[in-house]
């Protein structure tokens, strides 16, 4: 009866240590968007995020995810246009200071993949979202990296006359590090 109240104790204490919501690393992760101005990939960084990682690679189904990311923090490299993005035509930064993803489902995809499907909220909407992530671990940490094609009109960023000039989708890349366990 020892054993195996030892055994269930250890394999319960395994499977809480396995699913532990582990905290972003920002300093080693990046989120970016690259949309298309006049036929050019313009590439922009968003500088200030934070969120939580669940991942148990035994459940790959119960993991989760939860960012929010700093509008204010959207950075092109020119002061004058990351001026430009905050404004309210874009992200409306004043009233809208974050956007954030919070994961709805995860569905394995085999050989350290998976499928993240979450709701995406900007400027007061939320869109379902899909985006193909591949998980490494390296050392002490997890590498979760993908990439998902964002709707601008879905969001209402950028006036009708910017539709001549930019493309409507914005491809937002991710690495998240979070600590393994």
């Amino acid at each position: 009866m020892k054993r195996f109240l030892s055994f269930t104790l250890l394999a319960v204490s395994t499977a809480l240590f396995a699913a532990a919501s582990s905290p972003v690393d920002a300093g080693k992760s990046r989120i970016t968007a690259t949309f298309t101005q006049m036929g050019v990939g313009v590439d922009g960084a968003f500088k200030k995020f934070t969120g939580s990682v669940t991942y148990d690679a035994a459940n790959v189904a119960g993991s989760s995810a939860e960012l929010s990311v700093d509008t204010s923090s959207f950075d092109i490299g020119d002061e004058d246009y990351n001026a430009e993005v905050r404004k309210k035509e874009w992200f409306d930064s004043k009233a809208f200071p974050s956007a954030t993803f919070k994961s709805t489902s995860i569905k394995p995809l085999g050989a350290d993949r998976f499928e993240a499907t979450g709701t995406l909220t900007m400027k007061g909407k939320s869109v379902t979202v899909k985006a193909p992530v591949s998980v490494k671990t390296e050392g002490s940490n997890r590498r979760f990296e993908g990439e998902v094609p964002v709707s601008r009109a879905a969001f209402a960023m950028g006036d009708k006359e910017w539709n001549e000039v930019l493309e409507d989708k914005v491809l937002v890349k991710f690495v998240i590090v979070a600590p393994a366990g």
